[in-house]
């Protein structure tokens, strides 16, 4: 045969009629192999021999036997029809593979919340997820879901006062704040009750801190003191607070593990007869929770947090 000028592409099911006869050495075998008629795959080998300009096969007593020139290009035949194999699983697996945007509001420090480790699980998990931070105070968390500007986030629930629907929650750890007085004030605050702590200065916080509704538990009107604190500053940075009460202004709540460094290294002071419990806890809306994104995020979450 001729070589050809130009090889024109071929068609799979050629390459698969050659195959089939390469491995039964017959014509008809491979006919019922493939589910095809004897005439179909002899026009098949004959189109295959005119597009390599190669004689891949000849013709014994027993049936058909591969050439030299077949026999080497038998692998490669299986090679590309593995390959055609391949790219058709890998496409039906785009199907199923979660895909979209998801946006997370996020609180505190990456550390505390366990940020940088959900992150690397999602984009394992889901890897066709593009994500989209923002930060700011829980308040604003809850706020920016409601309105749809954001599609789940970390927030600080109140174990005495839940927050319910129409969110969904995952509570991830509880820990404690403590009362965090400036260095010096041990007489004022230690062994004081809430009532005693609320005659002291105060730093206070906007409306969409958690630090805030934690205060509205034990000052102000239908609080366990129902007593007003003297507010001295109003602070929205947890960085400000320290800073501030390192300063001598007043009392902050602060988280109980920074509390304690803080003692440790500054010498400020902790209160030590109150404390007020909070969940560090994960939230969407409860209606959206089955969407595809915002089921990959809380699987996620589950493999960091357990």
């Amino acid at each position: 045969m001729n070589p050809p000028n130009r090889l024109p592409a071929t068609d799979p099911q050629t390459l698969r009629a050659f195959v089939a006869v390469a491995r039964e050495g017959n014509v008809s075998r491979a006919a019922q192999r493939l589910h095809l008629s004897q005439p179909a795959v002899s026009l098949q080998l004959k189109t295959l021999a005119e597009a390599t300009g190669l004689q891949l096969f000849t013709r014994t007593p027993q049936g058909m036997a591969l050439t030299r020139d077949g026999a080497a290009l038998l692998p490669l035949a299986d090679r590309a029809l593995a390959a055609l194999s391949d790219f058709g699983q890998a496409a039906a697996a785009l199907h199923q593979t979660v895909r979209g945007t998801l946006r997370i509001g996020t609180i505190l420090d990456p550390e505390f919340t366990r940020l940088g480790a959900f992150l690397k699980q999602l984009v394992e998990s889901a890897p066709q997820v593009h994500t989209e931070l923002g930060q700011g105070m829980s308040g604003d968390v809850l706020a920016r879901i409601a309105r749809g500007e954001l599609d789940v986030g970390f927030f600080l629930d109140l174990p005495a006062d839940p927050l319910g629907p129409p969110y969904r929650l995952r509570a991830l750890t509880r820990f404690t704040y403590r009362v965090l007085a400036p260095a010096g004030w041990g007489p004022q605050v230690k062994g004081k009750d809430w009532k005693a702590l609320a005659a002291l200065p105060w730093l206070a916080t906007p409306p969409a801190s958690a630090h805030h509704r934690l205060q509205r538990r034990v000052f102000g009107p239908g609080s366990v003191t129902g007593i007003e604190p003297r507010r001295v500053a109003l602070v929205d940075q947890e960085a400000s607070m320290l800073d501030l009460v390192k300063s001598g202004v007043g009392l902050s709540l602060v988280r109980d593990a920074i509390a304690m460094r803080e003692a440790q290294a500054h010498g400020l002071v902790v209160a030590d007869q109150v404390a007020l419990e909070c969940d560090l806890s994960f939230l969407c809306l409860a209606e959206r929770a089955g969407e595809p994104v915002i089921a990959a995020a809380l699987g996620a979450l589950d493999a960091v947090w357990g």
